[in-house]
């Protein structure tokens, strides 16, 4: 989690949000909405041995550099012009991206506003309530075990 004021936009937290999870954790894939389609973000996403799946600008061009990150942002590309982007939606499982958003649906019902003023106070009064919903949703997860 990161907490940053109006003037800091969510795509440049992104590389800072993979440092926090420890180098030896893999990471599947990071699923995000179009507004992280810039090259530091694919880039770090490339770097973690990650899969982006993140859909591509409407007005997209495909990248030059040849990073890592730019080759996956470029297939990427030219998979969701080829298949429609509904199409490339449902194959590259963008649709997971709402159960987060089904998350923070919920932090927002637990507040729509902050009480504390300063800063400091509402990045605590942000953790609390997170710390909260992750207690409720531990609660919800099935455990399974393998029978026989």
């Amino acid at each position: 989690m990161e907490i940053t004021g109006s003037q800091i936009g969510d795509a440049p937290v992104l590389p800072d949000l993979l440092k926090q999870i420890p180098a030896h954790e893999q990471i599947g894939s990071v699923t995000a909405d179009g507004a992280y389609d810039t090259r530091k973000c694919h880039d770090a996403i490339a770097d973690r041995g990650a899969q982006a799946v993140i859909p591509p600008r409407k007005n997209a061009k495909p990248w030059k550099t040849v990073t890592a990150g730019a080759v996956a942002r470029n297939e990427a590309l030219r998979a969701s012009k080829y298949l429609g982007r509904a199409l490339w939606r449902r194959w590259s499982g963008y649709h997971r991206r709402s159960r987060v958003e089904t998350k923070m649906h919920c932090v927002k019902l637990l507040g729509q506003r902050l009480m504390a003023r300063d800063f400091d106070r509402q990045v605590a009064e942000l953790q609390i309530r997170i710390a909260v919903l992750n207690g409720y949703t531990a609660l919800g997860i099935p455990v399974t075990e393998a029978v026989g």
